[in-house]
Parts: C-alpha cells; structure tokens; sequence
C-alpha cells in the first residue's frame, strides 16, 4: 500500500486479505491511525530492493520464459546487489 491508496477501503480488503497495511495516514484525515516507524522503515528498504533490482534490465523486462531461469537471475542478482 501506498500514501495514495491508504483509503479506508483499500485498508479493509488488506486486512481482510490478511495483509498488515504499513503506511502512514493522510495528513488531513479526521482520525489518523497510529504509524509503527520501525515497521515502515522495514518497508522502504523493500521498496528499494527491488528499484535496485529493477536495475538489471534482464528481470525488468522479463526476457526469461522460464520461471526457473527467472528465478536464478533474481538470485544471482540480489547475491551481485549483496556483494557491492
């Protein structure tokens, strides 16, 4: 979820779907929700792993027909991404 889709809707089917919504309330909301810092300090180090990977042009446009190719190259990648 992002800032943008943080509406009480898109909130419920998260939850409903058992996903624990990280994101901080709209500035202008009548009742914000309390933002656990660390939990969304977590997130953005997934957000960017992935822009990083996105890098590698190879995984971004999918070249790979295979699932397990693809899968290699994502893991060899992030060993690259690890090793820098």
């Amino acid at each position: 979820m992002d800032m943008a889709y943080e509406g009480d809707e898109t909130r419920g089917l998260a939850s409903l779907l058992g996903f624990k919504p990280v994101v901080p309330p709209n500035p202008r909301r009548l009742k914000p929700w309390k933002l656990n810092k660390a939990v969304y300090r977590e997130r953005n180090h997934v957000e960017r792993l992935f822009r990083r990977l996105k890098g590698f042009r190879r995984i971004f446009t999918r070249y790979d027909k295979l699932d397990v190719l693809f899968r290699s190259f994502v893991t060899f990648a992030l060993i690259r991404l690890a090793l820098i």
